[in-house]
């Protein structure tokens, strides 16, 4: 069965680093579009990076465009999130998404078929 396990989530100081991870298993990452979205508390979810399947090409979410760097592993069959620079305000549950067609979306979520179940990131001093 087609998973999608997020990790690397935790509690970090403003200013501060974090990587996470999006582990695939009975799939390719090579062959998906990966996308991470995120949802703090009353708040909509938010696009905040894709990457296409067909050409590679990245796409970042205004707030945190420079700041966060999404990259695939093909060896790990992993996608990453690298964030840097956190601030208080990237609080939230993140979520890595797939879809085996899509190109890439950051504005809907649910065009994505398959979803991992969150990792929460929490930005605090």
């Amino acid at each position: 069965q087609l998973q999608l396990v997020e990790s690397g989530g935790g509690l970090v100081q403003p200013g501060g680093s974090l990587r996470l991870s999006c582990a695939a298993s009975d799939f390719t990452v090579r062959n998906y579009t990966i996308g991470w979205f995120r949802q703090a508390p009353g708040k909509e979810r938010e696009g905040v990076s894709c990457i296409s399947s067909n050409d590679g090409t990245t796409y970042y979410g205004a707030s945190v465009k420079g700041r966060f760097a999404i990259s695939k592993d093909h060896a790990k069959n992993t996608v990453y999130l690298q964030m840097n620079s956190l601030k208080p305000e990237d609080t939230a549950v993140y979520y890595c998404l797939a879809d085996p067609v899509l190109y890439c979306d950051l504005v809907d979520p649910w065009e994505y078929d398959y979803w991992g179940q969150g990792t929460q990131v929490t930005v605090s001093s």
